[in-house]
């Protein structure tokens, strides 16, 4: 989070035919959205062998065939934002995933980064790949799917003008620079909105934009501390620990994209671009949820308690005879469906009531793990499936990813990366109607290499230009 510093016409079955450098926007009505376009059912090209458009009027069944038959052509020629730009100047995480996910959507991403060295993230690791003479880093992999790279020194006359035009051209630019750096490479927000008053700029820092701290520099685990995660997670008190995941990072990165999206849902309205704040120390305080309330209510403090819930009772991580299992009892009826399967009386009046037995968790516990010792994993897991009650196991990432339930998910994507080859990265969390693939695009694009699209960025923009 410190200073950061057009597509060939193979893809525009990937990004739509309305950012084409050479062919013609899709025909249809203008949005109000910016840069595109919706079809326009009337002016789709139907074929007469595909349904017989003069028995219509015949029946029901033929015009819901009708309106089928249309639906099948719109997912053929727009995603869900594809009539939308995103310049995107962010490096690391929270700004990179926060585009990824615009683009995900099927948003034209255009990454500007520094010559030479790019994103930090590029030199993150190990895990590498590719080849010794170019290696690719798993890190940067994970968060720059569905964009292209230009590089520009935002520094030079010649980088600050390509800037320039890619924002008259953009619908939203995200960018992660400590407060106060845009305006000193004389990109304020006054003149970024004199550039193109439509845009959405969206600004990501550590700590926030403004207020006492507002200069820090943010990094993941510094804002898990400082936003009070780290209290929170680990064994005891005693022993602050971060979360597996950057998810402070993560959490302002999905923050910022659905920020993004309300400002670009009330541009359709006012015609305006607005700006859209987040930070790391927001992100996770602003998901506190009932943690938040046990102090600003409740007026108690909460502390790390291991793998336990700390008002729910049994709910968390239990040793069995060959390896740990997790149980959520979140109701009275669950309560009374457990009890029975390791042994419990669930109407014994110690623990009778999720109150009861959160005040006697400890006890309740032990004679849990002395019944589950009994047993392997897969058998209680077996039993509590059959009582409906909910369980679960801890998988590593590697079983994750071979579970067959994440692949039906859409979960994970395949790409082909131009030096490491055909690769698979976590994919979109998101899946709309019937579509058989999750995001909002069927094909998703490698993580770019350094500057490989500055030739056909810098053609689409030519193009731009002459049409406007």
């Amino acid at each position: 989070m410190d200073d950061v510093q057009n597509s060939d016409p193979a893809d525009l079955d990937r990004f739509g035919a309305a950012h084409s450098p050479t062919g013609t926007p899709t025909p249809g009505r203008e949005t109000g959205y910016g840069c595109g376009t919706v079809p326009d059912f009337d002016r789709l090209p139907l074929k007469a062998s595909s349904i017989d458009l003069e028995a219509v009027g015949d029946g029901a069944a033929n015009l819901a065939d009708l309106l089928g038959y249309l639906g099948r052509r719109v997912a053929d020629v727009t995603t869900l934002l594809s009539d939308v730009v995103v310049i995107d100047l962010t490096r690391a995480l929270a700004g990179p995933h926060a585009a990824m996910m615009l683009g995900d959507l099927g948003a034209r991403v255009i990454k500007v980064e520094a010559p030479g060295s790019g994103d930090d993230s590029r030199g993150w690791g190990p895990p590498f790949v590719g080849s010794a003479d170019e290696q690719v880093s798993t890190y940067f992999l994970s968060c720059n799917r569905n964009k292209e790279s230009v590089t520009a020194d935002l520094k030079s006359t010649d980088g600050k003008d390509l800037l320039r035009r890619l924002v008259r051209q953009a619908d939203v630019l995200l960018e992660n620079f400590r407060p106060g750096v845009l305006d000193r490479l004389s990109f304020s927000t006054e003149d970024l909105h004199a550039l193109n008053p439509a845009l959405v700029i969206c600004s990501i820092t550590g700590f926030g934009h403004d207020g006492p701290e507002a200069g820090r520099s943010g990094y993941d685990q510094i804002a898990q501390g400082e936003a009070g995660l780290m209290s929170l997670t680990g064994p005891s008190p005693d022993e602050p620990t971060k979360v597996g995941l950057p998810v402070g990072d993560l959490l302002a990165g999905m923050y910022a994209a659905y920020g993004v999206l309300a400002a670009l849902h009330e541009r359709t309205t006012t015609g305006r671009g607005r700006v859209v704040r987040t930070s790391l120390l927001s992100a996770i305080v602003g998901t506190h949820a009932y943690q938040g309330t046990r102090w600003t209510v409740g007026k108690q403090v909460p502390a790390a308690m291991g793998n336990y819930h700390p008002s729910i009772a049994p709910y968390g991580l239990f040793d069995t005879a060959t390896a740990p299992v997790q149980v959520a009892c979140g109701s009275e009826g669950l309560w009374r469906e457990f009890a029975p399967v390791v042994g419990l009386d669930p109407y014994d009046e110690r623990f009778a009531t999720n109150m009861e037995r959160v005040l006697r968790r400890d006890e309740l516990n032990a004679l849990i793990e002395a019944a589950l010792a009994e047993e392997s994993a897969e058998h209680w897991l077996t039993r509590l499936a059959r009582a409906g009650v909910p369980a679960g196991k801890v998988r590593t990432l590697d079983d994750v990813y071979g579970w067959e339930q994440t692949r039906s998910q859409g979960l994970i994507v395949e790409v082909d990366h131009p030096v490491a080859g055909a690769i698979e990265l976590p994919g979109p969390p998101l899946r709309f109607d019937d579509l058989p693939y999750a995001g909002g695009r069927a094909q998703h694009l490698p993580p770019p290499r350094l500057g490989e699209h500055n030739e056909s960025v810098a053609a689409w923009l030519a193009d731009r230009e002459a049409a406007s």
